[in-house]
């Protein structure tokens, strides 16, 4: 069942046939992974060669994929796990995982004249930033979907973005990370050292002035001279961040990239979509469409039936569960109506809670049917 917004529902299967790119958004939790999976499939399915990379580090969709592992480099659907799933793509369907520290790496690589990167590489402060700082996965995520889109010839690539509980963190992760890059504080204290060079910074690490030797006592010289190090070597590739900062944010919003937001039934998990939705509406990446997850489907009067002509004191139990599960739907469908109600005109595609995970090519093919219309939840 779709949404007030676009009723019969088929925005889904419109952006996965016209879209060059499809962002996944959502906080965590929510199978943000698996509907990115299941949208590169169908689009597989439908004659569209499409990518599906994730941030998923479990080996779940490696293994629903029939894949022994997923890595920083795409990997085709092997043709025996489609037809084990009894299932005939009309074009390859791609895979991978992003590592964020490999692509941090490559980035620099790429970048860093020969006699920075290894300096680069080795201090801690990059070290941080490659594996641990807030917001560098969010950033690197989307430099790696510049680069996919720009140096790759996929029709369609479909992203899956780290988990987050704000979309702010996500919309401003590259923001973040070039502040990090060059910070005001920062360039203030250093800014005798980043003048005059190593010499500069030895005599400056070593001199009388207050404000280092108080923050020399708070965190030590060495922390002080590698973070000057690390501002020094980084400082040459400043340009080339922002210059791929503003163009990964021209691609966010190119009218060849359509964002999905997925969320799941519980009302926790709503107030975080609704949230979600206003702050990328309010940044011109409305969604074209939110996923409702995991939606719990209402039993029918042949279940209620099929359970009276039970022997006690099973006959018991299952009308006790089928009254549970009812309950659970009716709860899940006022939390839909209200949702929908909040986002307006944006269409509602609901996906059903499966009695079994999502763990193969036939279960994504299933979940996709959903996502695109040719299925509905009965509610």
């Amino acid at each position: 069942m779709s949404g007030a917004g676009e009723p019969g529902s088929g925005v889904l299967a419109r952006a996965l046939a016209a879209r060059r790119v499809v962002v996944c958004v959502g906080a965590g939790g929510v199978g943000k992974t698996t509907v990115s999976a299941s949208l590169a499939l169908e689009a597989a399915l439908k004659g569209r060669e499409s990518l599906v990379c994730t941030i998923d580090p479990a080996k779940r969709l490696a293994n629903a994929l029939g894949l022994s592992a997923l890595g920083n480099v795409e990997a085709r659907i092997p043709d025996p796990v489609w037809s084990d799933a009894g299932l005939t793509p009309r074009a390859p369907l791609h895979a991978m995982m992003l590592d964020m520290k490999r692509t941090w790496d490559e980035l620099i690589a790429r970048y860093a004249p020969a006699d920075v990167r290894e300096r680069i590489f080795a201090n801690r402060f990059y070290q941080a930033l490659s594996s641990a700082l807030a917001g560098s996965q969010e950033y690197i995520a989307m430099e790696k979907l510049w680069e996919l889109r720009s140096s790759r010839g996929y029709p369609l690539i479909v992203l899956d973005t780290p988990p987050t509980a704000h979309a702010l963190d996500f919309l401003d992760a590259p923001n973040r990370v070039l502040d990090f890059l060059d910070n005001d504080a920062a360039r203030w204290l250093l800014t005798p050292a980043l003048r005059a060079g190593k010499m500069g910074l030895k005599f400056f690490n070593l001199g009388g002035s207050f404000v280092m030797k108080q923050l020399s006592r708070l965190t030590g010289t060495e922390t002080l001279q590698e973070l000057a190090n690390f501002m020094l070597a980084m400082s040459a590739l400043n340009e080339d961040f922002r210059e791929r900062a503003r163009a990964v944010k021209a691609l966010l919003r190119d009218t060849q990239t359509a964002f999905v937001l997925v969320t799941g039934a519980a009302v926790d998990r709503q107030d975080e979509a609704i949230h979600f939705h206003s702050i990328l509406t309010a940044n011109g990446m409305a969604p074209v469409a939110v996923v409702v997850n995991r939606v719990h489907t209402a039993p029918t009067a042949e279940d209620f039936d099929r359970a009276r002509a039970l022997p006690s004191p099973l006959q018991e139990k299952v009308l006790r569960t089928l009254e549970e599960r009812a309950t659970l739907a009716a709860r899940d469908a006022l939390g839909i109506a209200e949702l929908q109600r909040q986002v307006g005109n944006t269409p509602l595609v609901q996906v059903p809670r499966f009695e079994q995970d999502v763990h193969d090519v036939r279960a994504l093919a299933e979940t996709a049917r959903y996502l695109v219309g040719e299925a509905s939840v009965s509610v």
